[in-house]
């Protein structure tokens, strides 16, 4: 009888395992591993753990029907796009011991008032990286959209640029080098923002969201619009190599895009409490300071400061100062006649030469 026990439950051992799994939906290079360990080891549980390059693959892949996932760690545009969807589910604060490590300023956002939804998680912002030598060399200003747009400074630069291959952000980028809000709905003022792009496209070496950290590290690429926690991992890779190489990023003059991320969880996930354990879990202060460390991304996390390396928290691309961050915006999510807007000009965009 006991052996038959025994095989029972060596046989019911794995399926019972297999329900205690987080499925979590997350950016590319958007947690520490030690950190991922860490929480498995405290809730006893496995994450399936898979990864975008950008809101609109997040979006996508759930309107083609993905399930499963738990949780996702969408910007601010898709919380609001997703709760248009009726696509989350409310959060248990009960359950959010360390919320109050969150800083004030970070909460209440215009896309989920009361935070009834989402916890913010981490923030970057939409920089002008580039290769210190090259840049230098050229004398090409870095201090504006003007680096990515205007030909006059593209020419010398021409198959060594990088740009990312996103709708909103692109466009934002184009929107503010004309002197427009990244939020605004002329669609005149878009069509200009689409002549900008196609102007410039043919002196930029791809639209890329991910690939860039590797190419500026190494040289192959001089300057590229992207994140400001993927111009820190490229610099520290470019240290890494030992070549001499150094990368550098900045905000530019005319203002730039600020995504706030925060963590959602989906209105069918299998299991929300442990959603609610992974949360609470990157609230504190050591996990979250540990995020900002690894990938260079803005802590909203008031205790994480504390274990945040100096020399990343004086890093104002990391973490602005008041005037920089004025002149940053969120994205807003778009109407459906907006929505469609963008994506014809995306396709004449894409399309053009």
């Amino acid at each position: 009888m006991n052996k038959l026990l025994a095989a029972m439950l060596l046989f019911l051992a794995p399926v019972a395992f297999a329900g205690d799994v987080l499925h979590i939906y997350n950016w590319n290079n958007y947690i520490a591993p030690e950190t991922l360990a860490r929480f498995k080891e405290q809730c006893r549980c496995r994450v399936a753990y898979d990864t975008y390059g950008s809101n609109d693959e997040l979006l996508a892949k759930l309107a083609a029907g993905a399930k499963g996932y738990d949780l996702l760690v969408p910007s601010g545009n898709a919380v609001e796009s997703l709760l248009k969807q009726q696509a989350l589910q409310a959060i248990d604060k009960k359950l959010l011991t360390n919320l109050k490590n969150i800083n004030p300023s970070f909460l209440n956002s215009s896309f989920d008032r009361g935070n009834v939804y989402s916890i913010p998680y981490a923030y970057t912002t939409t920089l002008i990286g580039y290769n210190e030598d090259k840049i230098r060399q050229l004398g090409i200003p870095v201090n504006t959209w003007a680096a990515i747009f205007d030909p006059i400074y593209l020419a010398p630069m021409k198959g060594r640029v990088t740009v990312l291959d996103d709708q909103r952000e692109l466009m934002a980028a184009a929107l503010k080098y004309l002197g427009y809000s990244v939020n605004d709905g002329d669609e005149a003022h878009w069509r200009q923002a689409a002549d900008v792009i196609m102007k410039a496209k043919p002196y930029w070496a791809a639209f890329m969201n991910t690939g860039y950290i590797r190419l500026l590290s190494t040289g192959d690429i001089w300057l590229v619009h992207g994140y400001s926690n993927d111009m820190f991992q490229a610099n520290d890779a470019a240290i890494k190599a030992g070549k001499g190489i150094r990368i550098s990023y900045t905000a530019p003059r005319e203002g730039a895009v600020l995504a706030l991320d925060s963590m959602v969880i989906h209105k069918d996930a299998p299991r929300a409490d442990l959603a609610h354990q992974f949360i609470n879990f990157m609230l504190e202060g050591r996990n979250a300071a540990e995020l900002t460390n690894l990938t260079g991304s803005g802590s909203p996390n008031l205790d994480a400061m504390q274990y945040i390396r100096a020399g990343i928290v004086r890093n104002e691309g990391i973490f602005p100062g008041k005037q920089v961050l004025d002149k940053l915006e969120q994205l807003q999510d778009l109407d459906r006649r907006k929505r469609r807007l963008l994506s014809r000009l995306w396709t004449e965009i894409k399309l053009s030469p």
